[in-house]
């Protein structure tokens, strides 16, 4: 297992954000930024103004209730993951020693350069288990990295693409909690260590051997 690089606030949380291209852009990344760094409970309109350096009043404006906050954090937070774990590009691997490869490198990217977005994923998620609306449209962003994997799945030759997704997501959610929040916190596996554990995976499944 590589040693962890210490820790730095990515591009997505940084404050006032260079490329944020509008107000709900800069609103978003701040909620992103409080809730990485003090938690769900951390995140209210005026701590969002200050973070985000905007007059008092701002956040209000344009996301009126708490709830609409938290969906306007859960849509910023997917397209930031989205630039980081590139689902679409992973269609482009086509088969096992792709899929295993593209996933690892991706994952790797996480890991590695954005682990202050997990934090915020784990916050968000927990709050959706006791907010309905919000677990909807949490499950909805989701949808965009569901379809890719599974069309990934069954490019690759896999029997039964959507239990084989669901594996794929449970191998690489447990590894995100387990080095971004959980007990290998202080490690992360290098790439070619995440690369052979998803070949070991899709192995399982597939019924041949990753390169």
């Amino acid at each position: 297992m590589s040693t962890r690089p210490t820790p730095k606030h990515p591009a997505s949380l940084a404050t006032p954000r260079p490329s944020a291209t509008s107000r709900p852009e800069l609103i978003a990344d701040a909620a992103l930024a409080l809730l990485a760094e003090r938690g769900m409970r951390g995140l209210t309109h005026r701590a969002v103004d200050e973070r985000a350096g905007l007059p008092q009043g701002s956040t209000s404006n344009h996301a009126r209730t708490r709830e609409a906050l938290l969906e306007a954090a859960v849509r910023r937070l997917a397209e930031l993951e989205a630039r980081v774990l590139a689902p679409g590009a992973l269609l482009a691997s086509g088969d096992a020693d792709g899929a295993a490869a593209g996933l690892a490198a991706a994952l790797h990217r996480y890991l590695t350069g954005s682990p202050e977005l997990l934090v915020c994923r784990y916050e968000l998620a927990l709050e959706a288990t006791r907010r309905p609306a919000l677990r909807a449209f949490y499950d909805d962003a989701g949808r965009r990295f569901r379809e890719p994997l599974t069309a990934l799945m069954a490019a690759a030759g896999s029997a039964d693409p959507e239990r084989h997704a669901l594996s794929v997501v449970a191998w690489a959610e447990g590894m995100m909690f387990a080095c971004a929040v959980g007990s290998y916190h202080r490690a992360v596996p290098s790439e070619e260590e995440l690369r052979t554990g998803c070949a070991e995976l899709l192995r399982g499944m597939l019924g041949r051997a990753p390169r």
